[in-house]
C-alpha cells in the first residue's frame, strides 16, 4: 500500500499547484490534433464550438478556413465571425485575424483555424500561436487546430518521412500547455477516399497529392506520430493531476520503466534489461541513480563507470537522472511515486548476510515498501560494465597544502588570542567552545586535513594555556582530562561533518558551473543551420573547457580528413593521419596515451552517437605525458556526445534537403514529359491530319476548304514554334546564359510589336491601351520584353472570354516604369499568386484545362529580372481577372519620346 513506503509526501507538488494556478488566470487552449490535412480538424472544432454556443457560451470566430468545403461553411453560418483585418504587402492585399478586434469584442470562447500559419510581415505577432497566447492571456479560451507535421520536435521526423520539410512550425511548448489535445483521427483509407472524393483538394492537385505526400505509407507513419505526441501529453496531464492532487500513486493506466544503476558492475546490463521491458511494453523508461554523500568519494574508476552507464542509458532512448539523497531505496520509491512509475529495475544484491545486516540492502528495501509498483530484480553474474577506455589519465592536480595549514594555525592563534581575553570572566569549559570555533573555520576553508591539524593543535593549546597546572603539558584534574578528551572528540567530528558538508557545497558549485557551461553549449548548437558552424563551435567549447588543442576529422571519400580546429591547424603528420583512421574505423581511441599507435602527436577519440561512429577529435597540449585527468575525460565525453547528435543532425536535414530536391527533380522530370507528350502530340496531330488531307483529297476539295486546312497547319506550326522557344527561353534562363543586349528603347513600339505578333490569339478580344506619350526610354532588351509581353497576353487570350477586353496600362511610379496586363477572367487563387511563376506550374481552375506548358510566366520573370526590373501577379479590385504588373528602373538621364521628337 503507498502508506507502506516510508517518506512519501503526501502533500501536493507546489510545482503542480503554481502550475494550476498560472492556468486558472489563463484563457483555457483546446487544440484539435491531426495527422494530415483533410481529417476533419476544422469540421470538429467548428462542431465543439456550435455545442458551446448551444449552452449559452459566448462564441465568436477568429479566422476559418473552409477552403470551399460546403459541409465545413454550413458549420460557419450562424456564428459571429469578427472581421479580418486587410492587409498590403508588396502590392497585394491580405488578409488576416484581427487580434485587436477580438481582444475588443472580449467572447468567451474564439474559434482560431490553423494555430502554425505566418503572419503576414507587419503583424504585431510574427506568428498565429502568439496571437493565440496574447488571447489567452486575457482570459479568453481558444479552440484551435494544427498538424502533426508543424509540431518543433517532429519537424525533421516528417521531413524524413515525406521527404517535404514543413516550414512552418509551432514550438512543443504549445502542445504542453494546452489544456486540452484532442486528435481528429481517420485511417489512410478513408483520408485517400476523401481526397478521391475531392473533400479536401481538387481532384487534379488530389492525384499529384496521393502519389506524392498522401501516400498510405506516409499517412500511416504520421498517424502514429499524432497518436504518440498525444499519448505523451495525456500523460504528463495524469502526472501533473496526480501530482496537484497528492496522490501517490502509481495509477497504472501507462507503463512506465525506472531502472535504478550505481557504480556496479552490473549496471549495463541492468540498462540494457529495462530498455527490452520497455519495448515489451512499448512505454517510457529512465534510468536512476542516487548521488549520496558518499558518492563524492568514490574512485576515478567507478565514477567512469557509474558514467558509461548513464551515457549509455541516453543512448539507447531512456532519460538518465541523477538526484541527490540519503537513503537510496527512499528516494528512489518517492521519485517513482511522484512522476507515476509503475516498474522499478534494481539488481539482485551481492552482499554477504552480515553486511546486509549492518548496511541494509536496497532491493529488500525496494521490495518491502513498493506498493503497488512492480520491482524487477535481476539477477546474473556480474561483468565489467563497459569496456576499458585504452586511454591513459592524467593524475588529478596537486594543491599545494602549506597555505591551508599556515590559514589554519592562523584560525587557532586567533581563537587563542580571544580565549585569552576572556579567561578573565569566562569558565575554563566555554573557553573550549571558542576555540572550537577555530576549528570549524579550517574546515569551512580549509578542508579536512587542515582541520583536523587544528583540532590537535587546539587541544594542545587548551591543555598548555589553560588547564591546571598551566604552561604545562601535565593535567592535574581527572575532571580536565575528560573535559580535554570531550573537547577533541567534539572538534574532529564537527570538523568531519562541516568539511564534508564544504566539499558536498564545493563539487555542487562545480557541477552547476560545468552544467551552465553544457547548457549554453548545447543552447548554441541548436541555433547553428551549417555543419561548419556546429564544428567550430565544438572545437571552441572543448578547447576552452579543457585547455586543450582541438582539432574534428569527418569522413570524406572514404577516408578521414581536418574539418575544423581551434586554433586552426589542418597540417597531420603520417603517425597522427594513421591514429586518427584507426579511431574512426575501430570505434575506439588511439594515439597520445591510448593503447594503440602512443607515438601520435594527438590523442584521438571518437565521435559516436547511438547509431555508429560520425568522426573523430584529436586534442593535444604542450604538457608531456597523459592528456586528460578522469574528471576531464567525463566532461569530454558529455561535450562529444551534444556534439556527435548535432553533426548527426545536420547531416540528416542535408540528406532530408538532397532527397526533396531529388523529389522535385523527378517532379519536373516528369511535368515536362508530360507536357511535351501533351504538347507536341495535339499540334503535330493537327498538322499531319490536315497535311493528308490536302495530299489525299486536294484535288476535289473547294478552295475554302485548302485555305482553311493550310491555315490549320500554318497555326499549329507556330503554336509548335511557341513552344519549342518556350523550352529553348527556360533552358537559358536555368542556365544562367541569359544576357540581355540592353539599350534605350521607347515601350510604347515595344507594346505595339508585341501586339501586332499577338493579333491572331487576340482576335476574339478587345485590346485597349492606357499610357502616357512622354514616359521615359527605359534600358532593356527588346527582343526579351517583348517575348514578355508577348507571354502575358497570350495567358490572358487563353483565360480571358471571348469578347472581354485585355487592357494594356503604363504609368510612371516615383524612379520607375510600372506596366500591367490587365484581363477580364476568373483570376488567380490567392494561393498561387507566387507560385504561378514557377515551372510547369498551372493554375487549376474548374473541370477544364486550357492548353499550355505552365513555362510562359517562369520565363517572363526570368526574363524581366535579367533586365533589372520585377513582375508581380495579382488581382483586380473593380472586377474579375488577373493582373501582371512589370516595374522597371528609369535609367539616370533618361529622355522622354517626345523630347526625341
Amino acid at each position: 500500500m503507498p502508506g507502506d513506503r516510508p517518506d512519501v509526501d503526501t502533500r501536493p507538488s507546489p510545482d503542480a499547484l503554481l502550475e494550476n494556478a498560472e492556468r486558472e488566470a489563463r484563457g483555457r487552449l483546446k487544440i484539435f490534433l491531426g495527422a494530415a490535412p483533410g481529417v476533419g480538424k476544422t469540421y470538429e472544432m467548428l462542431v465543439s464550438g456550435r455545442a458551446r454556443k448551444s449552452e449559452g457560451v459566448d462564441v465568436v470566430i477568429g479566422i476559418v478556413e473552409t477552403h470551399g468545403r460546403q459541409e465545413t461553411q454550413a458549420l460557419v453560418d450562424g456564428l459571429e465571425a469578427i472581421a479580418r483585418r486587410n492587409v498590403e504587402y508588396r502590392g497585394h492585399v491580405l488578409d488576416e485575424m484581427d487580434l485587436d478586434a477580438i481582444l475588443a469584442r472580449r467572447p468567451q470562447l474564439v474559434l482560431v483555424d490553423e494555430l502554425a500559419h505566418t503572419n503576414v510581415e507587419g503583424s504585431r505577432h510574427s506568428k498565429r500561436y502568439l496571437d493565440v497566447e496574447e488571447i489567452l492571456a486575457k482570459g479568453i479560451d481558444v479552440y484551435s487546430t494544427l498538424n502533426v507535421q508543424h509540431i518543433e520536435s517532429l519537424n525533421d521526423i516528417v521531413a524524413q518521412i515525406t521527404r517535404i520539410r514543413v516550414r512552418e512550425t509551432v514550438p512543443d511548448s504549445i502542445i504542453d500547455r494546452a489544456d486540452d489535445v484532442e486528435i481528429i483521427d481517420l485511417t489512410p483509407d478513408d483520408l485517400i477516399k476523401r481526397l478521391h472524393e475531392g473533400k479536401v483538394y481538387l481532384p487534379t492537385t488530389a492525384k499529384r497529392a496521393i502519389a506524392n505526400y498522401f501516400s498510405p505509407g506516409n499517412l500511416t507513419a504520421l498517424r502514429e506520430l499524432a497518436l504518440r505526441r498525444t499519448a505523451e501529453r495525456v500523460d504528463d496531464q495524469l502526472v501533473s493531476h496526480m501530482q496537484a492532487h497528492a496522490i501517490p500513486g502509481p495509477w497504472a493506466a501507462g507503463d512506465r520503466v525506472l531502472v535504478c544503476i550505481d557504480h556496479g558492475s552490473r549496471g549495463a546490463a541492468l540498462v540494457r534489461y529495462a530498455k527490452r521491458q520497455a519495448d515489451r511494453l512499448r512505454a517510457p523508461w529512465s534510468a536512476i541513480h542516487v548521488e549520496t554523500t558518499g558518492s563524492i568519494n568514490l574512485p576515478d574508476a567507478d565514477k567512469d563507470r557509474l558514467a558509461s552507464h548513464l551515457r549509455l542509458a541516453e543512448q539507447l532512448g531512456g532519460e538518465a537522472i541523477t538526484i541527490p539523497g540519503q537513503s537510496v531505496a527512499r528516494d528512489i520509491l518517492r521519485h517513482a511515486a511522484a512522476h507515476n512509475f509503475t516498474h522499478v529495475v534494481t539488481g539482485k544484491p551481492n552482499k554477504p548476510r552480515w553486511r546486509e545486516l549492518i548496511e541494509g540492502s536496497v532491493s529488500h528495501d525496494l521490495i518491502r515498501h513498493a506498493g503497488e509498483i512492480s520491482v524487477h530484480v535481476v539477477s546474473g553474474a556480474a561483468r565489467a560494465a563497459s569496456a576499458a577506455r585504452g586511454v591513459k589519465t592524467a593524475p588529478p592536480p596537486k594543491q599545494v597544502k602549506l597555505q591551508a595549514y599556515l590559514l589554519s594555525t592562523l584560525y587557532v592563534s586567533i581563537a587563542l588570542a580571544f580565549s585569552a581575553l576572556l579567561d578573565q570572566v569566562l569558565d575554563v569549559r566555554n573557553l573550549a567552545l571558542v576555540l572550537l570555533i577555530g576549528v570549524l573555520t579550517s574546515a569551512v576553508t580549509a578542508g579536512l586535513g587542515p582541520a583536523l591539524y587544528a583540532c590537535f593543535v587546539s587541544a594542545l593549546a587548551f591543555n598548555f594555556f589553560f588547564l591546571e597546572p598551566r604552561y604545562t603539558f601535565t593535567i592535574r584534574d581527572p575532571e580536565s582530562v575528560l573535559a580535554l578528551v570531550f573537547f577533541l572528540v567534539v572538534a574532529v567530528t564537527a570538523s568531519n561533518l562541516t568539511a564534508r558538508v564544504q566539499r558536498q557545497a564545493a563539487a555542487a558549485r562545480q557541477r552547476a558551473r560545468t552544467t551552465e557551461d553544457l547548457y549554453l553549449f548545447a543552447k548554441k548548437l541548436a541555433s547553428t543551420g551549417t555543419l561548419d558552424d556546429v564544428l567550430w563551435a565544438t572545437a571552441h567549447q572543448i578547447a576552452s573547457m579543457l585547455k586543450v588543442r582541438v582539432v574534428i576529422l569527418l569522413p570524406e571519400s572514404g577516408s578521414i580528413a581536418v574539418k575544423a580546429g581551434y586554433p586552426p591547424d589542418d597540417t597531420l603528420v603520417d603517425a597522427d593521419i594513421a591514429a586518427a583512421r584507426w579511431a574512426w574505423e575501430n570505434d575506439r581511441p588511439a594515439g597520445r596515451g591510448a593503447d594503440t599507435l602512443p607515438g601520435a602527436k594527438r590523442l584521438y577519440l571518437p565521435l559516436r552517437t547511438g547509431r555508429a561512429a560520425i568522426g573523430v577529435v584529436g586534442l593535444d597540449n604542450d604538457r608531456q605525458g597523459p592528456l586528460l585527468t578522469p574528471e576531464q575525460q567525463r566532461l569530454f565525453d558529455a561535450l562529444a556526445d551534444q556534439a556527435a547528435l548535432a553533426i548527426e543532425r545536420v547531416q540528416l536535414v542535408a540528406d532530408v534537403d538532397r532527397a526533396r530536391l531529388a523529389a522535385e527533380a523527378d517532379r519536373l522530370r516528369s511535368a515536362l514529359l508530360t507536357s511535351i507528350s501533351h504538347d507536341l502530340k495535339t499540334p503535330l496531330a493537327a498538322i499531319m491530319g490536315s497535311a493528308g488531307t490536302l495530299r489525299d483529297y486536294s484535288g476535289a476539295m473547294p478552295e475554302e476548304d485548302r485555305t482553311d486546312l493550310l491555315s490549320t497547319v500554318v497555326d499549329e506550326s507556330e503554336r509548335l514554334n511557341r513552344f519549342i522557344a518556350n523550352l529553348l527561353d527556360m533552358t537559358r534562363i536555368e542556365s544562367g546564359a541569359t544576357e540581355p543586349n540592353a539599350s534605350l528603347h521607347d515601350v510604347g513600339d515595344v507594346v505595339g510589336t508585341a501586339l501586332r505578333r499577338a493579333a491572331k490569339m487576340l482576335a476574339r478580344h478587345k485590346t485597349a491601351i492606357d499610357a502616357p506619350g512622354d514616359l521615359p526610354m527605359l534600358k532593356l532588351d527588346p527582343v526579351l520584353f517583348e517575348q514578355v509581353l508577348f507571354n502575358l497576353l497570350d495567358n490572358a487570350a487563353k483565360y480571358a472570354p471571348p469578347g472581354s477586353t485585355v487592357r494594356i496600362r503604363a504609368w510612371v511610379d516615383d524612379n520607375s516604369v510600372a506596366l500591367q496586363v490587365m484581363d477580364e477572367g476568373p483570376g488567380i487563387p490567392s494561393g498561387d499568386l507566387e507560385r504561378v511563376f514557377d515551372s510547369f506550374y498551372r493554375v487549376r481552375k474548374g473541370d477544364h484545362v486550357r492548353a499550355g506548358t505552365g513555362l510562359g510566366l517562369s520565363i517572363c520573370r526570368g526574363f524581366i529580372e535579367a533586365m533589372g526590373g520585377t513582375i508581380a501577379a495579382g488581382n483586380r479590385t473593380d472586377r474579375s481577372g488577373a493582373v501582371f504588373t512589370i516595374t522597371m528602373p528609369i535609367p539616370v538621364g533618361a529622355p522622354n519620346v517626345e523630347d526625341l521628337t
